[in-house]
Order: structure tokens, then C-alpha cells, then sequence
């Protein structure tokens, strides 16, 4: 039996860490859980994050996944260092490979990043940006708004963009040349945060970057599926929250069928600390 790739996100954001996968890596087979019934993670106390990460991990480490990407910001914050500790396969966030990419583009060494309220005041990106290259300014910014925007499907109304064009306000004037978009909901309204910014800003999306470093990972680990292994394998899509809801976002997004099961997490989970 082929191992897939574990993926569990908060809601339906991972899915743009899905969307690249399948395009650099379309022979893995994909295990995806989005906890869409308690989504959004952002304003959410640390340890609360913590437990509701676990729980994804426990049910999918059931598939055998041979690695994980956890593809919510928030969840990478808080709890990655322990997950990285509690199992034995490669674990993936999405906060480095995004930092790395955002100090190669910068010109000006003014970068942006925008995330959910968790994200923004863990500090891990600002963190992670400054050991790479501590002369970078950054400029962060808490956009609780835009996560539920997204979560009800609502991509390109004028609604969507008056928020999006409100959210940002605040780094009119601080002349960034470079913006990460610090939650993988973010790229499913790239359109209208690129408006909101101007052409002038680089946007780096943390999933493209995210889907990248798993590639490298699994090539390195000679861990990469064979060459003649299924061209097209059956992904596997999991929610806590309505599954046709979530399946009508993913068939939009990743424009492939998609057949998604519901999962109530606090019945599956013996677990309730770590």
C-alpha cells in the first residue's frame, strides 16, 4: 500500500498547500484533515491549539503517513517543536520555508506579514526572519477578519475586498516591498490582497514554499514515491466540520473530484493533554 503525506490544517486553507503538492509531487498520495468545525486556530489560547493539533496528528499517524506538513500557521507556532518530538517522520510547517523565501525577494529588507491573531502574536515569523537576517524590518499584522472569509467560501465579492483593503490599511505607510502571506487561507484571496497592496509588493505564499521544502525533504530522504508507482493516487480528504461544504471548496480549489468523510475528533481521541 502506497504511504501517503499527511496534511492537517485548520480548515480549508491547507488546501493550498494540497493544490502545490499535487502539482510538484502528482504520483504521493494525500491524507488531509481540516478542522473546520473549530476553525479559526487564531484567536484560540496556545494550549488549546496545541490539543486540537494533536488530534489531527493521532488520526492520521492511523494511515501510516510517511511525513506531515502542518499547513496552519498558528498550529506550526505553537506546536510543531512537540509534534517534531512525539513522532518519528519528517515534520514540515510553514513558517520557514515562507521566512526564507520572503529575505531572497526583498530588495529593500522591508518585509510584511500578515496572519491570524495566534500567528501574528507568537512572533514566530518576525523570530524566524531576523536569525536568518537580523538587518530585515518587519512589519506584522493580526488579520482575524479574513479566516472566516475565506472558511465561508466568500473569495471575490466586493465584500471580500472592502475587508481585505480595510485589514491592510495599516501597512500603507511603511513602504514594504514584500508581503508573506502568513496563513494558508490567504492565497485563496491573493487576488484581492495583491489590489490592496499594489503591484509593487511581492507576495510569498508560505504554501507554494511549504510544497517545495516537503519535495527536497522526500528527495533527500530517498523517501519519494516510485517512478512507477500510480500516476493519479486516491487522496484522502477528512473534516470535522460539514463535508459538503468543505468538498465544494476543495473541488473549486483543486479543480478534481474530491470525496471528503466527516470525522468528530473529541469522539476518536483518547488523548486530551501533551
Amino acid at each position: 500500500m502506497q504511504q501517503g503525506i499527511g496534511i492537517i490544517d485548520s480548515g480549508v486553507g491547507g488546501l493550498t498547500v494540497v493544490k502545490e503538492v499535487i502539482r510538484q509531487l502528482p504520483r504521493e498520495k494525500i491524507i488531509y484533515f481540516g478542522d473546520t468545525a473549530r476553525c479559526p486556530y487564531g484567536p484560540r489560547p496556545p494550549e488549546e491549539v496545541r490539543k486540537f493539533t494533536f488530534q489531527m496528528v493521532e488520526y492520521l499517524m492511523n494511515y501510516q503517513i510517511k511525513a506531515l506538513v502542518i499547513a496552519c500557521n498558528t498550529a506550526t507556532a505553537v506546536a510543531m517543536q512537540d509534534v517534531v518530538r512525539e513522532i518519528s517522520i519528517p515534520v514540515i510547517g510553514v513558517i520557514e520555508p515562507g521566512s526564507r523565501t520572503a529575505i531572497k525577494e526583498t530588495r529593500t529588507h522591508r518585509v510584511g506579514v500578515i496572519g491570524t491573531t495566534g500567528t501574528i502574536q507568537s512572533g514566530a515569523y518576525e523570530n524566524t526572519l531576523k536569525r536568518i537576517n537580523p538587518g530585515i524590518e518587519v512589519y506584522s499584522l493580526a488579520c482575524p477578519r479574513l479566516v472566516p472569509l475565506v472558511e465561508s467560501g466568500d473569495l471575490t465579492s466586493q465584500h471580500t475586498k472592502k475587508v481585505v483593503n480595510e485589514s491592510l490599511a495599516p501597512l500603507s505607510d511603511e513602504n514594504i516591498d514584500t508581503l508573506i502571506l502568513g496563513c494558508t487561507h490567504y492565497p485563496l484571496i491573493a487576488d484581492a490582497i495583491q489590489e490592496a497592496v499594489g503591484p509593487g509588493v511581492s507576495l510569498i505564499s508560505s504554501a507554494d514554499e511549504t510544497a517545495r521544502e516537503l519535495s527536497a525533504v522526500l528527495s533527500y530522504r530517498n523517501m519519494l514515491a516510485e517512478q512507477n508507482g500510480i500516476e493519479s493516487p486516491e487522496h484522502r480528504f477528512f473534516t470535522s466540520g460539514s463535508p459538503q461544504a468543505f468538498q465544494k471548496m476543495a473541488e473549486q480549489w483543486l479543480a478534481i473530484p474530491v470525496q471528503v468523510s466527516q470525522v468528530d475528533l473529541e469522539t476518536v481521541s483518547n488523548r486530551s493533554t501533551f
